[in-house]
């Protein structure tokens, strides 16, 4: 296991596939069972990058089925140091539209049905979720959004590059 090695780690869908040609899959094994799917291995500007679909590459998994400590876990073992998760969702919220990106820095778990913690004990931790989102791949997404001329949103949903 130690030439499989990635820097950043992408959770996707079928809509990423397309953005990697060469490279290979991988089976991860974890404490916590397997990942969502076999990771896919591959290099992008000299970056190694992993990739796991985040359904399964069959869209197998629905959202309260996905093994995330699995996931995360496979990264960990890859020594991925970064993940981008983009995900697919509509919004309540007027000024959003279709196609826009929102580039998030808070969030809140409705998730239930599931763990919740990678720590089962014996030991007691907490860990706190005040600022969920990396700061810097957050100015990376904003740069990018810019130079790219994409529209997006960002804190308090503040449009940007309209």
């Amino acid at each position: 296991m130690n030439k499989l090695k990635a820097e950043i780690g992408i959770i996707g869908g079928s809509g990423m596939y397309e953005f990697f040609k060469d490279g290979k899959w991988v089976d991860i094994k974890t404490p916590y069972g397997k990942p969502s799917d076999k990771v896919f291995l591959t290099e992008y500007k000299r970056r190694k990058i992993a990739f796991l679909p985040r359904h399964g590459r069959k869209h197998q998994f629905p959202p309260h089925k996905i093994n995330y400590r699995a996931n995360l876990f496979a990264f960990k073992k890859l020594g991925v140091k970064r993940i981008i998760a983009p995900t697919a969702a509509g919004s309540l919220n007027p000024r959003v539209k279709r196609g826009d990106l929102v580039i998030c820095d808070q969030f809140v778990d409705r998730t239930s049905g599931r763990t919740s913690t990678f720590f089962d004990g014996p030991r007691t931790i907490h860990l706190s979720a005040a600022d969920p989102y990396c700061p810097e791949l957050r100015e990376i997404a904003i740069k990018a959004c810019f130079k790219n001329k994409i529209r997006f949103l960002k804190k308090e949903l503040k449009l940007e590059c309209s």
